[in-house]
């Protein structure tokens, strides 16, 4: 077997004038593959992250990051007032620390109307 494979290695003559494009080539598949697979979707995340931040209205109930549940009382550049539990104690967190809208505003107000007209 070792025989075989020194007389195999010694017959072969390496071609080196292809292996530097083959590696070019590579490279940019690769790259592109880190494009589509990881940086792309990032950035979408990371863009309907601040759309859903930037769509915050007074009376959403919304979550925290920190886990903390409320509803929107005013909304001001960077800061958002939260009014939690039925103490209504009121928290300033900043906008970035919005984890989710769990329900809007909108919806509250149509689920009001149709108890109403019951």
């Amino acid at each position: 077997m070792v025989l075989f494979l020194a007389e195999a290695a010694a017959t072969d003559t390496p071609t080196y004038g292809n292996q530097g494009w083959v590696t070019i080539v590579m490279l940019i598949i690769m790259l592109g593959v880190f494009y589509f697979f990881l940086y792309r979707p990032q950035k979408k995340q990371e863009q309907q992250i601040t759309e859903m931040r930037n769509s915050l209205e007074v009376g959403d109930e919304i979550t925290t990051i920190g886990g903390i549940i409320g509803k929107v009382i005013s909304i001001k550049e960077d800061t958002v007032l939260l009014e939690t539990g039925n103490d209504r104690s009121k928290i300033r967190i900043l906008r970035s620390a919005v984890k989710s809208i769990d329900v809007k505003a909108s919806e509250i107000e149509e689920e009001e109307k149709g108890k109403k007209s019951k």
